[in-house]
């Protein structure tokens, strides 16, 4: 099935409507114009902005995280399809979805990834998991609970937990820094103990030496026990079992479980957790050239927004260049930002990143790129924090894709000002 078939216009099929798809989508569209058919394939009819799903225990609406996907696949005549993706079938070239197959020239693949918290006995019973915004709803009246017996006197435990094979545990620093500042603007944080407990080496391993420090000092600066290389075995009412012999004990127990592909699709190569195996500089799948896997449905081992935004725009630059008969302009280089929520201030990240093979350690900074590690905390960060709420959330309601245009490169200077004076 050539791209031939069909008008001669290449038919190109995103799977998945979260940061990778979209991204892909709306870039390939910004590339190619009218010189292609693009399919958006979502198993949901919205988009979730799930980096803000964060103020939800604090009391945001989830609504207003949701941006409905009708009106940016219209505005760019993108298909849009909403239906799980049951297959997909490389040597016919087709996707199958509920009651339809769908043929495609170039595949995107960003089925996002899923949790397991029952990977860890008794995590699903007795912890607050983070992930959905129902999860996070279910965590707020946990802190509701926890706040009201601590008024009325009663000693309080939080334990936080990151157990082997989460993907991207930064949410939950973030989470136990703004319970902090929460509980001590409620006038109750003297009578609740609080807790962190992570697998890794260090905290944030990924993101380097400079983040562990500035978690570590400010573990230090608000009262909070920190724990690396605590691997959790099993959770039991009121204690948590560690495999160094550690038992803790907690009120409430809060975790971010381990990660898999939210789709497995056995056509494909993957590694044991369902996540599929890529080209790192093309994000083609391995062995599968018209095929790509961006986000978090692919191998990259930090699963986080940025990176997917990166990988989206990756995939999408490598297929335009394709139709067009041009060289790519874009490669994947792994450089992860992020900015950590902690309601009295923002802690800023810039961290080129390599992936080493090691499973203990599978990426780490790049030492070639040292002026692009960039880390600093300051309240003026929240300002780039909201900023970010704002302007992704305009972007694909507009169809458009986020690292492009005027308005990218504006935000991107004002990144750039704010890092430089505000980061090390």
């Amino acid at each position: 099935m050539g791209m031939q078939a069909n008008s001669g216009r290449p038919r190109i099929v995103v799977l998945g409507g979260g940061f990778g798809g979209l991204e892909a989508a709306f870039y390939l569209r910004m590339r190619l114009g009218d010189r292609a058919r693009i399919t958006l394939v979502s198993d949901r009819d919205r988009f979730l902005f799930k980096p803000n799903t964060i103020y939800i225990p604090f009391g945001l609406d989830p609504e207003r995280l949701m941006i409905p996907l009708a009106e940016p696949a219209r505005r760019k005549a993108i298909a849009l399809i909403v239906s799980p993706v049951r297959e997909i079938d490389p040597a016919r070239q087709e996707v199958r979805v509920d009651g339809q197959t769908i043929p495609y020239d170039y595949l995107v693949v960003a089925t996002g990834a899923g949790m397991r918290p029952e990977e860890i006995p008794g995590l699903a019973e007795h912890a607050c998991t983070i992930w959905t915004p129902e999860e996070m709803l279910r965590l707020r009246a946990g802190i509701q609970k926890l706040a009201e017996k601590a008024r009325e006197g009663q000693s309080q435990e939080v334990l936080f937990v990151v157990p082997p094979n989460n993907k991207c545990s930064g949410p939950l620093y973030e989470i136990v820094f703004m319970l902090d500042t929460w509980l001590r603007r409620q006038g109750v944080r003297s009578r609740v103990s609080i807790t962190y407990t992570t697998y890794e080496q260090g905290f944030i391993q990924a993101f380097g030496p400079r983040l562990h420090t500035v978690v570590t000092e400010e573990f230090s600066r608000r009262g909070i026990t920190g724990h690396t290389r605590y691997v959790v075995e099993r959770v039991e009412p009121g204690r948590v079992f560690y495999r160094n012999g550690e038992v803790l004990t907690y009120d409430l127990l809060i975790s971010f479980p381990p990660y898999v592909a939210a789709a497995s699709f056995p056509s494909l190569p993957a590694d044991d957790r369902g996540f599929i195996q890529t080209v790192l500089e093309t994000r083609q799948v391995v062995g599968h050239p018209n095929i790509y896997a961006v986000g978090d449905a692919a191998d990259f081992p930090v699963k986080q927004a940025f990176l997917a935004l990166l990988q989206g725009d990756t995939a999408a630059e490598q297929i335009a260049a394709r139709v067009l008969g041009h060289e790519p302009k874009l490669h994947f280089e792994p450089t992860s930002m992020c900015v950590m929520e902690q309601f009295d201030k923002a802690t800023f990240a810039q961290v080129p990143l390599r992936v080493t093979g090691r499973p203990d350690l599978p990426v780490e900074v790049r030492e070639d790129a040292a002026g692009l590690y960039k880390v600093g905390s300051s309240g003026l960060w929240r300002l780039g924090k909201t900023l970010l709420g704002i302007y992704l959330p305009w972007r694909f309601r507009n169809g458009e894709p986020f690292h492009a245009g005027l308005p990218w490169e504006g935000m991107e200077l004002g990144l750039k000002v704010m890092s430089a004076v505000l980061a090390r």
